[in-house]
């Protein structure tokens, strides 16, 4: 037993020390690679642009010993750049391009995209780094708004115009959503494939000369619209027009308004006229500190009459407006086909003077990484900068260095997420339930307080009604809202003389109906003084 124990101990140590010995060599492969093991200053130059004012730090990749780039404030922009020892052809063969992001706090906002820089002749310098700055190649996440995908922009020379055009790969990958270290490969291959990778696994394949995978496509097409042609002016593209022939029909009023008075409305009995909607909060005090001179005249707040809650309404009474049977609105002759049409005008294609032929992209060198961002997240961590040739050496890389964190963070992700969901399920629903409590006491909800406070009271003895409990109040406070808009919070039944009116929706007179703005004031607990007192 003891022999074979000493012979496997012999065999893992050979396996391990062939493992080191593959991994060195894949190290030693590597055409550019930076751990941040080692402080970056001195290696990584960062920009003296004003415009650039966000701190970078060297710092651990939290619940990890590993180093990285950090970003450490909000709302910045960043700029930093790392020169490399050789220019990058990225025309001979396979070139790797690979990092890590981790965004420790989330990204709502924000890039964590590289730029792999051309050399400085064409026109730019370290300090002075921005985003101006000419690029070759740009790649890694990019978040915002509706933008959610790890860009993929290759910037190439039209031969023909000399200009550089940024072609964006089509339909790029989607970020991932959490705050785990993830590691970006993007590899181009000498048959013009492009592929994207996240966390090793291929996300996006595309061909660099393909119209299908890049905006604008790197081959201009063959023939443009003319630009100095233009559209001659009896062309008439209009499919149907107004009938010429059409006439106004006599009894059209175009005058007539769309609501009119209801003649047959009268006003509810009880009815107070003399009564104004508000009064003065009798309880209302004028405050010790108040300064007439300085503050103006001071008034008591206003609150509900209390004698219009209980009559059907006060103030001057008006009709109630019904639609006017009458209305027609403006009058529009009907439409007839054109006999005139002669389609769409477009212009005439002639051949491209900028188009050219290509058997693959004109990459121009890499002679920086950069990172060149604005950020609304801090927390971004960037690490293990990778330049190879060879696949292999990328998923080497991949294996030693980001895949034993991501696993740590994973199983602590999978940890917490258990804890979560079997300690906090009672107090989600509590904290549910409190809310629902506050909801019932809501004054425009007081006529329904009884039934929710039922519903409230079935899910806490019942915690997996919970979702059925939400979905009745929401019910019941829509019900509400929807009577509040459509009859109004004081709307008295509008008689006619001989039946009650069917239609109160548009009763604007008889309701006493204040404007939102002044409900929603009562509601949250009373109005506010009309004048306040000045800032001194």
């Amino acid at each position: 037993m003891i022999m074979m124990g000493r012979f496997a101990l012999l065999v893992f140590l050979e396996f391990a020390s062939m493992q080191l010995l593959c991994i060195a060599a894949d190290h030693d492969a590597a055409i550019f690679y930076d751990s941040f093991e080692e402080p970056f200053n001195g290696r990584w130059i960062v920009s003296e642009k004003d415009d650039y004012k966000g701190i970078w730090e060297h710092s651990k990749s939290e619940g990890h010993d590993d180093f990285g780039l950090l970003v450490t404030e909000k709302a910045r922009k960043y700029a930093i750049v790392k020169e490399l020892e050789e220019p990058v052809n990225l025309r001979d063969g396979t070139t790797v391009l690979q990092y890590e992001a981790r965004f420790q706090n989330g990204l709502e906002c924000g890039g964590a995209y590289l730029k792999y820089l051309r050399p400085q002749e064409a026109g730019w310098k370290p300090k002075e780094f921005d985003n101006g700055s000419p690029y070759s190649i740009m790649f890694g996440p990019d978040i915002c708004g509706l933008t959610n995908k790890v860009h993929f922009i290759l910037k190439q020379k039209n031969p023909k115009s000399g200009e550089y055009v940024e072609h964006h790969l089509i339909d790029p990958p989607r970020v991932p959503s959490d705050k785990l270290s993830h590691v970006y490969t993007a590899i181009l291959k000498p048959d013009n494939e492009i592929s994207i990778l996240i966390d090793g696994e291929a996300k996006k394949k595309g061909n660099f000369l393909s119209a299908q995978d890049f905006d604008p496509p790197i081959i201009p097409a063959k023939t443009i619209p003319d630009p100095n042609e233009k559209k001659p002016e009896d062309w008439d593209d209009r499919v149907r027009i107004p009938d010429p022939n059409a006439v106004k029909p006599d009894d059209w009023d175009e005058n007539a308004p769309m609501e009119i008075e209801d003649m047959e409305a009268v006003k509810p009995e009880g009815w107070l006229d003399d009564e104004p909607e508000e009064i003065d909060d009798p309880e209302a005090t004028k405050p010790e500190d108040w300064d007439d001179e300085e503050d103006g005249v001071w008034e008591a707040p206003k609150i509900d009459n209390p004698k219009c809650q209980t009559a059907p309404g006060c103030g001057e009474w008006k009709r109630p407006m019904k639609r006017n049977p009458a209305f027609k609105g403006i009058w529009n002759p009907p439409l007839v086909d054109n006999p005139n049409y002669k389609g769409i005008w477009k212009p005439r294609d002639i051949p491209n003077p900028n188009y050219f032929e290509l058997d693959k992209p004109y990459f121009d060198p890499i002679a920086a990484i950069g990172i060149e961002i604005w950020t609304m997240q801090e927390g971004i961590l960037f690490d293990n900068i990778l330049i190879a040739k060879e696949e292999n050496v990328a998923k080497s890389y991949r294996d030693t260095t980001w895949k034993p964190k991501f696993v740590v963070e994973k199983e602590k992700q999978k940890a917490e997420e258990e804890a979560a969901g079997s300690d906090d399920l009672g107090g989600f629903q509590k904290v549910v339930f409190d809310v629902l409590y506050k909801f019932a006491d809501i004054p425009f909800l007081s006529k329904y307080k009884l039934q929710i406070l039922d519903f409230i009271e079935k899910g806490e003895k019942q915690p997996n009604l919970t979702i059925g409990v939400l979905v009745s109040i929401v019910v019941v406070i829509l019900t509400a809202i929807f009577m509040l808009i459509f009859s109004g919070k004081k709307q008295p039944r509008v008689e006619k003389k001989t039946e009650v009116a069917a239609d109160t929706s548009n009763d604007q007179g008889s309701s006493g109906e204040k404007p939102a703005e002044e409900e929603k004031e009562n509601e949250t607990g009373g109005a506010a003084p009309r004048q306040r007192r000045r800032d001194t």
